[in-house]
């Protein structure tokens, strides 16, 4: 009896063990980010000798079957750390892999249009990658780029978003949407908007290149370049079709914005697709309680048959007339005709509905408000694009290759009426943009590689303009605000050289040649002007070049030195521009414009105590010469004209000015432990220009800021404590255009105008309430602080609940 039941025990043990060792071998396992669980795509999973290997997919899902039991696995993945683990190990199906502390080995896209280690570019780039978008849940993609925490925003409505990054902003940065560029013929050197026309929702990562991109991406990117790279279609590995959906819901209280966003992924094994869409809807932003009154809205403008009142706001908190709504699509598919060639296409349209310009309806001419309506027509962009990517090991002239061509078109109106006149005055826009790319990679040597290309972009600007009757309901053609017809095209070769040595220094050099004409006929204006020119041919050659490395003496320390030189071409919004600047000041046409030209300098270094405390720091300098600025001038000899209806100063954009601009960032990240961080970011600008031998601050230099997160999680929940806190500038610290603007201020002790300090208290959380469904929450400005970001023309929101639900299949 005793050996049966000791039999009975060798049996049941060997059974167990048989059970075990039969799940070790075939095995199935998912990998996920430990601070997100998000499944991991690309995981190389190899044993000791690396003789066994799989790659896990699109699932973070990988079969160890060709493992024994017994065999050590690593997981190695660049963005994560490398993990091991004997097989037999794992417990429940599940390897989790912690992200890399600084990033140094993330893979970055922007700096020469191929994936390239993060840690070999010499110049600063900011990376936000998916699952920090969702976390951030920004409202546009201009609250996007805040997120990165050295990016400013400025904005003049809430439908707004000009970003500001190391002292320049407008048409001085250059946005790209899947490599293909978004800057046209007409960007301005004002506050520009159009980056909120690509949806945040579609946005799989965004890189901000710090400082001068011109060898790689042309005009315009003196400053920085900000590239919005959206969602990649996932193509199916096994004989199912592979289907992905994800739905969100979300309300903010400030604006009582209501958006909804689906997107759905539908793949074959080697044609899939992918669609996706939002909608949003804001209500009239409510600003904060406590801060200056300047900001306050006490009253606005209505019109009831024609008439126009003036009418006391209830709550001089809510900012009437600043609600818009916006929807944006976005269908994208892709071919996979073999290993090494893709075919990739995209089709995106955003549109718009009016949307108040708010700074132009607080504005007062003597005891009234200035104007009865003024908003922007329907912002529309859509843009159309096809890619082929193939890779090669048999060309002598390339190992990657990739061709771009892009259709895209701009529509933008203004539309403004001064209070009591019975005239409004309506003008719009429109661009067609053809643009072609066609960039390569060859490596050299196992040490050297070359990226190199050509690049044509062609722009047409169409432009018309009436004055209505509101009560004739009658129009007359008037002005324009660009010559009707005109058009901007630039060509231009480009090569960057990278170079390594040894593990330790990395070489980055690069040239670009461009040309860049433009081509006005005032003819149809002239009947307005009487310009002393009908026509204004522009032709623009420049070459710029960047030569930079990267240092790694020990695992510790990082520098990294950069120089380039870049410039911007005059566009037709700087040659042929008809407008009024401010009040009382008309901008008129220039034939006569060259090139800007900037020379900078970057030092980085990053210091690294074993992921535990990291220190970034960098600092730079850049001089801007020649640059183009609007300054007054005369027309016909006379300094004032009439425009629309009133007596105006005559301005026009000249090569007219200098400046110097300089800064230092710090960012510092400490890991208390796996789960508990304190990260955080401050940014110091500053800069002079030189007009007519005198020196005064720079326009878009913007004040001193930053914030410090306190960040906590474990596998479902993530917390989120931080601050954002912003510096003053003086009336003395304000350019001179911005004196002049004082309803945007509040106002010193003096009654000048300044741009006060201010900091907001803010908490975020995500939950995950199981495997498809989460929650994210915010509760912004928690102490309702009123504030308003420098040179915006809206107040920022007061203290504003986001909650937003989101549901993936």
């Amino acid at each position: 009896m005793k050996y049966l039941v000791e039999n009975k025990k060798h049996l049941l043990v060997s059974f167990l063990a048989f059970c075990i060792s039969a799940f070790a071998m075939a095995q199935d396992i998912t990998v996920v980010n430990k601070e997100t669980q998000e499944p991991i795509i690309g995981v190389a999973i190899y044993n000791k000798t690396k003789s066994k290997s799989v790659v896990t997919d699109f699932d973070g899902k990988a079969s160890l079957d060709v493992f024994k039991a017994s065999e050590i696995v690593y997981f190695k993945h660049l963005s994560f750390k490398l993990f091991s683990i004997k097989k037999i190990l794992i417990a429940n199906a599940t390897v989790l892999l912690n992200p890399t502390a600084q990033g140094l080995e993330e893979i970055v896209i922007s700096a020469s249009k191929f994936k390239e280690s993060k840690r070999d570019i010499p110049k600063k780039i900011s990376s936000v990658s998916a699952s920090e978008i969702a976390f951030a849940n920004p409202q546009t993609s201009a609250d996007l780029l805040k997120a990165t925490g050295q990016v400013y925003i400025q904005k003049s409505q809430l439908g707004g978003g000009s970003p500001m990054i190391r002292g320049f902003s407008t048409n001085r940065l250059l946005i790209t949407v899947d490599g293909v560029r978004m800057n046209n013929a007409i960007f301005r050197g004002g506050n520009i908007q159009n980056v909120i026309s690509i949806d945040p929702f579609s946005i799989q990562s965004t890189e901000v290149s710090l400082g001068a991109g011109n060898v790689i991406y042309g005009s315009d990117a003196i400053g920085g370049v900000m590239s919005f790279y959206t969602k990649t279609p996932k193509v199916s590995f096994t004989d199912s079709t592979y289907i992905k959906t994800n739905a969100v819901l979300r309300y903010a209280s400030a604006s009582e914005e209501k958006t909804a966003h689906l997107d759905v992924n539908y793949g074959f094994k080697k044609w899939v697709f992918i669609t996706s869409g939002s909608y949003t809807d804001f209500g009239d932003l409510r600003m904060g309680s406590h801060g200056p009154e300047d900001y306050l809205r006490p009253e606005y403008v209505v019109t009831s048959n024609n008439e126009d009142v003036i009418v006391e706001n209830s709550n001089p908190n809510i900012q009437k007339f600043s609600g818009y709504n916006q929807f944006n699509i976005m269908q994208k598919a892709r071919y996979e005709a073999q290993e090494n060639l893709t075919f990739d296409f995209g089709l995106f349209y955003t549109e718009t509905s009016n949307t108040p310009r708010y700074d132009r309806l607080i504005r007062y001419r003597g005891e009234s408000l200035r104007s009865a309506e003024w908003y922007y027509g329907p912002q529309k962009w859509f843009m159309t694009n096809l890619n082929v990517t193939k890779l090669s090991s048999n060309s002598n002239l390339y190992d990657k290759i990739k061709a771009t061509v892009a259709y895209q078109n701009f529509q933008e109106s203004r539309v403004d009426r001064d209070f009591q006149s019975n005239t409004r005055n309506v003008k719009e826009e429109a661009v067609d943009a053809f643009s072609f790319n066609l960039d390569l990679e060859k490596r050299l040597t196992d040490r050297t590689a070359l990226f190199y290309g050509v690049e044509y972009i062609h722009n047409t600007v169409n432009s018309v303009a009436v004055e209505e009757n509101i009560v004739t309901n009658t129009n007359q053609p008037t002005v324009t605000r660009y010559p009707d017809g005109s058009t901007w095209q630039s060509a231009a070769v480009y090569a960057s050289l990278k170079y390594k040595p040894n593990t330790k220094v990395v070489f980055q050099t690069g040239l670009r040649y461009n040309n860049v004409t433009s081509n006005a006929d005032f003819t149809k204006n002239n009947i307005f002007l009487n310009l002393p020119f009908t026509e204004a041919n522009n032709n623009s050659s420049a070459l710029t070049s960047t030569a930079g490395v990267s240092w790694f003496p020990n695992k510790t320390l990082q520098w990294k030195l950069n120089f380039s030189s870049a410039f911007r071409a005059p566009n037709i919004d700087d040659i042929g521009k008809v407008f009024d600047s401010e009040p009382g000041s008309v901008v008129v046409p220039n034939n006569n414009l060259s090139p800007e030209y900037a020379y900078g300098g970057e030092l980085g270094l990053t210091l690294n105590f074993d992921n535990v405390f990291i220190l970034d720091t960098a600092t730079y300098y850049t001089y801007l010469d020649n640059a183009l600025v609007r300054r007054d001038g005369d027309l016909n000899g006379e300094t004032e004209i009439f425009y629309n209806g009133e007596l105006s100063n005559v301005q026009s954009i000249q090569n007219a000015s200098k400046s110097w601009i300089y800064g230092f960032e710090i960012g510092a990240k400490i890991n208390f432990s796996d789960t508990f961080k304190l990260t955080s970011q401050y940014n110091v600008i500053g800069g002079t220009e030189e007009t007519d031998g005198v020196e005064v601050p720079v326009r878009h230099v913007s004040p001193n800021f930053g914030n410090t997160h306190l960040v906590w999680e474990n596998k479902a929940l993530k917390v989120d404590a931080f601050v954002n806190y912003n510096n003053t500038l003086s009336f003395n610290q304000l350019a001179p255009s911005e004196r002049e603007k004082d309803y945007l201020y509040a106002l010193d002790g003096d009654g000048n105008p300044y741009s006060p300090s201010w900091y907001t208290l803010n908490f975020r959380t995500q939950y995950q309430l199981n495997k498809s469904t989460s929650i994210t929450a915010s509760l912004e400005n928690i102490t309702d602080q009123r504030y308003r970001a420098y040179s915006s023309g809206i107040s920022a929101s007061g203290r504003n609940l986001i909650i937003a639900l989101k549901y993936s299949l």
